[in-house]
Parts: structure tokens; C-alpha cells; sequence
């Protein structure tokens, strides 16, 4: 059974940073295509970053040069390095990942299997 989990979410100003942690169990990072995904009230959720198993990534175009994705050695945390944040960036932050890969060609979210709960990050306009 895999479990993925977020933490690190928060009320930041603007200008600030925040690292996002997801953590998995029953599932390694290298598994496949992982994203970090994106939400606020009444709109789609919106892909932020993918990262398939060689360490390729895709970036969505708001958040490049400011947003970064990494993983532990142990390919069982995933993290999200968040700079330079707006208030556009408010969101509920969610961390998905499946067991195969072709992140670029399948990146909507109904592509995905494993979802966390969540974290909210949220920064004042």
C-alpha cells in the first residue's frame, strides 16, 4: 500500500521560502513520475513540477527559476524548494506520483495513482 505524505506548508510573506517535504512509503522515487501539484477553491489542479526516475523535471512556466524539486539519497522523500514567493502562489499544495514514467506526454492529474492530503501554503498579497 503506498502512502504519500506532505509537511512543510505555511503562511510566508512575499519574497520568502518554504521547503516541501513528501514522504512515501510503499513506493520509491525512482519508481516512476512524480509531481507536485497545485490547488486553490473552485479552480483544476494544476501541475507545478514532474520528475521522472532519471531525474528529469518539467517545470510549469510560473514557477521556473524560483521553484526546485529534489530527492533524499534513499529516493523515499521528495521535497519542493520554494523561493521568491507570491502571493499567487497561495495554494493547497499536493504531492502525486504512479509507477510509470512518460511524466511530459501524461501530466494531468487523473494520470496519477497516489496522492497525499495536502499542505497549505499561503502568502499574503
Amino acid at each position: 500500500q503506498v502512502q504519500l505524505v506532505e509537511s512543510g506548508g505555511g503562511s510566508v510573506q512575499p519574497g520568502g521560502s518554504l521547503r516541501l517535504s513528501c514522504g512515501a512509503s510503499g513506493y520509491a522515487f525512482s519508481s516512476g513520475c512524480t509531481a507536485w501539484f497545485r490547488q486553490v477553491p473552485g479552480k483544476e489542479r494544476e501541475g507545478v513540477v514532474f520528475i521522472d526516475g532519471d531525474g528529469n523535471t518539467n517545470y510549469a512556466d510560473s514557477v521556473k527559476g524560483r521553484f526546485a524539486v529534489s530527492k533524499d539519497n534513499a529516493e523515499t522523500t521528495l521535497y519542493l524548494q520554494m523561493n521568491g514567493l507570491k502571493s499567487e502562489d497561495t495554494a493547497m499544495y499536493y504531492c502525486a506520483a504512479r509507477r510509470w514514467s512518460a511524466c511530459t506526454s501524461y501530466s494531468a492529474e487523473r494520470y496519477f495513482d497516489y496522492w497525499g492530503q495536502g499542505t497549505q501554503v499561503t502568502v499574503p498579497s
